[in-house]
């Protein structure tokens, strides 16, 4: 399928598929040339891409996206080109293109750098400049967390310990589900002045504002960093190397943690699904620990779809709120479908997701993070 793009000023027809010639050209620098040059274009991307789906155009899956990168770099498209806007904010980011892709491209690297150079300055949504300086006070975290009560140790931090990583929107909106993490996992510090850990400004066209917070976070919280929100760890990760950074149901598999009793509803053992976090999944290949740890406690039902994301995408839903409610209603359908009790979430922008669409759609399914599932079963 041709790719197309709208016709600069000067009249000439920019319509950039990889057959045209792309490949290889590099003239602006916007791009890490080796990143570029990697897709071959062979499509197996559009089936695993949700806005591909949802739209069946082109210009909305990877391979669209990274023709339309090309003619950026190659300078057959205008910088400010309204289609290279559009489609640096359609994406979701949720990566799961990198996990069908034969050639290994790292498309997340990709966005981040093509929204570095798109989102500059006054062309950066409103409201993403708006969350990201929001989350740049660590006094205003911690104020938050505080009013609402998230975990606290009195302990000091230890290079050879393990760290609890408290979220900024879990927070404000979650602050049970650091508690439950400390509750199953006690010898965990939570040291305080804790900051963002960067990935709502690496997503958001500030690459390197992001890798740098989360650098300070690594040298805040020596030794193994453990986090409940799996865009969180997939960041931290990226940024520190996988050996500091663990998600909660990593920490407590390769612990050996296990977590007695069996959750129950009306008197019998429950029935769970779980969604997965985008990034855990597609970034870290977390899968098997949580499904390992929930089958464990209650009768766990596989959700068709749990791969593909539910739309929260960070600050997804909050940017383009129409697209990511019609990703969302699919998630929802499928979720009643399963008839399950309660759906289980790795990541509090998909806990609060989740949780919008089952109320709006008069569901009684609950959403729940797994660390508040394996406390509820053990008491």
């Amino acid at each position: 399928m041709k790719l197309d793009a709208p016709a600069p000023a000067g009249g000439v027809d920019e319509r950039t598929t990889a057959d045209q010639g792309t490949h290889g050209v590099h003239v602006r620098g916007i791009f890490t040339p080796e990143l570029l040059d990697t897709c071959i274009a062979c499509g197996f991307c559009l089936p695993a891409c949700p806005t591909y789906a949802l739209t069946g155009d082109e210009r909305f899956s990877p391979r669209g996206r990274i023709s339309l990168m090309r003619a950026l770099e190659a300078g057959r498209l205008d910088a400010d080109d309204p289609t290279l806007f559009a489609q640096s904010s359609a994406c979701l980011g949720c990566r799961a293109c990198e996990t069908v892709c034969p050639a290994g491209v790292q498309y997340g690297q990709l966005i981040e750098e093509w929204r570095d150079h798109q989102w500059r300055g006054v062309h950066r949504p409103w409201l993403a400049w708006l969350l990201m300086l929001l989350v740049r006070w660590p006094w205003a975290l911690g104020l938050q967390g505080w009013v609402r009560r998230h975990a606290r140790a009195p302990r000091t931090a230890t290079p050879d310990g393990a760290q609890l990583m408290l979220g900024c929107v879990e927070r404000g909106l979650f602050p049970e589900v650091s508690r439950s993490a400390q509750r199953l996992c006690p010898e965990l510090t939570v040291p305080g002045g804790q900051g963002c850990c960067g990935a709502l400004h690496a997503h958001n066209g500030a690459k390197l504002a992001g890798e740098e917070m989360a650098r300070r976070l690594g040298e805040r919280l020596p030794g193994t960093i453990v986090t409940t929100a799996g865009g969180c760890a997939a960041h931290l990760s990226q940024v520190l190397g996988a050996d500091r950074v663990r998600e909660l149901s990593q920490y407590l598999v390769q612990t050996g943690r296990g977590v007695p009793g069996e959750l129950r509803v009306d008197g019998r053992r429950a029935r769970v699904t779980l969604q997965d976090s985008c990034h855990l999944r597609n970034g870290m290949g977390v899968t098997a620990q949580p499904r390992m740890l929930l089958a464990g406690v209650a009768d766990l039902v596989e959700l068709p779809d749990a791969g593909s994301c539910c739309g929260a995408a960070g600050s997804y839903s909050l940017l383009q709120p129409r697209r990511s409610r019609q990703i969302l209603a699919k998630k929802v359908a499928a979720i009643e479908a399963l008839g399950v009790d309660i759906v289980v979430t790795l990541n509090p922008g998909c806990q609060r997701q989740l949780a919008a669409g089952l109320r709006r759609a008069h569901s009684r399914v609950r959403v729940m993070h797994i660390a508040d599932v394996l406390v509820a079963a053990g008491h």
